[in-house]
């Protein structure tokens, strides 16, 4: 197989993957696609790619792009996934899967149809701090995990977002904080209760039918023993930005810090605790592009703020553009595909229908698929 020619969609945060594509051995970055052709050009202009488009559709038909990588907004990503699968190219999608859960099943179905590859471009389980606790449970240092507490805080109340943003449900994007739980877990979630809190202003409330401040979800998993807790806020609730996860184990604990870069705390022991570094793991990646996680690397995008906290969410992104090139050249499922990306997804979907219904029980639905159980974690 030759270099697997890879078109990025939406150059916001997207345009940061456009430099780890073309430094790839085994990809290279053919496209890129944007509303604003002006902007489209500027960016490929830039990074040395050859094609530029505007329309979606066009650049489907090009025969040349063998897999899309979606920076697209949320209620998009279903559609712009069957589009590409339809056209017979591989899916990178950013998270979530779907807005809504028939779109996540359905997508989870003409991925089964086709054969081709699917990820969910979820950057918590591609960060330093995740893949550290990969290596402690690995490494039997956590010993059995007792339970999973993840949290994605962000206050998006001040102007400038685009404006689908303004009261969209907190856990409509709640991927960040479920993902690492469910992964370390080794497991998907069966049902959720969720309780909503306080409430944001009323014209963010009324575009989504929306009211809560704050949305927190205990959350069964499936064929386990354990139980997971994850919160998210969107609006009106102070708060430095956070997306954590914290394992409590039988070995050992890891808790996320409380404010931005004073490391995670270990727990050994039965009283004994220390701030962290987590090493860097540039070391599991092509020496190509190793230096994108940020570790003494350089900024990949246009105007991108990301990066300033280390290689853009914890050095993840080239480890996610390795993993999805790696799956096409081997033809096997992605770490994230279609089971886990819908699950993840419809534990979000699921918690805010719970919130609405006064906690109420839902039930998630299993996927079941051919291929789609996505490649062993541990």
């Amino acid at each position: 197989m030759g270099k697997i020619g890879v078109a990025v969609v939406g150059l916001g945060f997207g345009a940061n993957f456009v430099p780890i594509y073309q430094a790839h051995p085994a990809s290279r970055c053919l496209a890129v696609c944007q509303r604003d052709f002006g902007r489209a050009r500027r960016i490929a202009d830039r990074f040395g790619v050859e094609r530029a488009y505007s329309d979606y559709a066009e650049l489907l038909r090009d025969g040349d792009i063998d897999a899309v990588h979606l920076n697209t907004p949320a209620g998009e990503h279903a559609g712009m996934a069957r589009a590409a699968f339809e056209a017979g190219k591989h899916v990178a999608c950013t998270v979530p899967m779907a807005a809504t859960r028939d779109e996540c099943l359905e997508i989870a179905r003409i991925r089964d149809e086709t054969g081709l590859v699917y990820m969910m471009m979820e950057t918590a389980v591609f960060t330093r701090e995740f893949l550290h606790a990969r290596e402690l449970f690995r490494s039997g240092e956590l010993g059995r995990i007792q339970f999973l507490r993840g949290s994605h805080q962000q206050n998006m109340s001040m102007p400038g977002w685009p404006d689908y943003w303004y009261g969209f449900p907190p856990m409509h994007y709640a991927t960040h904080a479920v993902a690492p739980l469910l992964c370390l877990a080794r497991a998907d979630c069966e049902y959720v209760h969720c309780l909503g809190s306080g409430s944001i202003r009323p014209e963010y409330a009324a575009k989504y039918g929306s009211p809560f401040a704050v949305e927190t979800a205990l959350l069964k998993l499936r064929e386990s023993d354990l139980a997971c807790e994850v919160t998210r806020s969107l609006f009106d609730t102070i708060r430095q930005y956070r997306e954590s996860f914290d394992v409590h184990a039988s070995g050992m604990s890891l808790e996320w810090g409380q404010l931005a870069g004073e490391g995670m705390a270990e727990f050994t022991g039965l009283e004994d605790a220390r701030r962290i570094e987590v090493p860097d793991y540039g070391r599991l990646l092509p020496a190509e592009i190793a230096h994108f996680t940020g570790r003494g690397g350089r900024d990949a995008g246009e105007d991108q703020a990301s990066f300033a906290q280390g290689g853009g969410h914890g050095g993840s992104y080239p480890h996610m553009v390795h993993e999805f090139v790696s799956a096409i050249r081997e033809n096997r499922d992605s770490l994230v595909d279609v089971k886990r990306a819908a699950n993840w997804t419809m534990v979000g979907l699921a918690a805010h229908e719970s919130a609405l219904g006064g906690g109420k029980r839902v039930e998630i639905p299993e996927v079941k698929v051919g291929r789609g159980a996505g490649a062993e974690w541990f």
